[in-house]
């Protein structure tokens, strides 16, 4: 396997790993979280090298930080904001963007996907569903971050 290839594919075993977690339990544990910072940022070292390590590091709290806004009024968990940023600990400051807008984007296609897959299924959203009536973010975490992993590492 190239060389090239070993980081967004260890990203996609971790972005996976998130996904599956949040479909089946819809938490994102912290410990992922933390693994994917820790890898990020030596992904970031490895690849730049040091000078530009604080750069990674500067994604991800900007990251934490809007995230953790974000949650705080409602619009995503916590465990989705800081999955997001242990995400963003492997893009460098300046590919935020490219992160934000794949991200984005995956969210929008499967979040119309799940809406028209319950409607097609004659499921209804009850209080009764909890976060199970609610869709799992972290899987548009995942897929965004696949896709801009193998974008920025091609």
């Amino acid at each position: 396997m190239d060389s090239t290839l070993l980081w967004p594919v260890g990203l996609t075993v971790l972005l996976l790993i998130g996904a599956y977690s949040d479909v089946r339990t819809r938490r994102l544990p912290n410990w992922l979280a933390l693994v994917l910072l820790v890898f990020g940022l030596a992904q970031g070292f490895a690849v730049e090298g040091l000078a530009d390590v604080p750069w990674y590091f500067a994604h991800t709290v900007a990251a934490l930080v809007v995230g953790m806004i974000l949650y705080a009024l409602g619009v995503v968990g916590a465990g989705d904001a800081k999955f997001y940023a242990g995400t963003a600990s492997y893009f460098i400051l300046w590919k935020g963007l490219e992160l934000l807008l794949a991200v984005s984007l995956a969210g929008l296609a499967l979040i119309l996907l799940w809406i028209i897959v319950r409607r097609f299924r004659g499921i209804k959203a009850r209080a009764s569903d909890g976060d199970f009536g609610k869709f799992p973010y972290g899987v548009a975490i995942a897929t965004g971050g696949i896709i801009a992993a193998f974008g920025q590492f091609a």
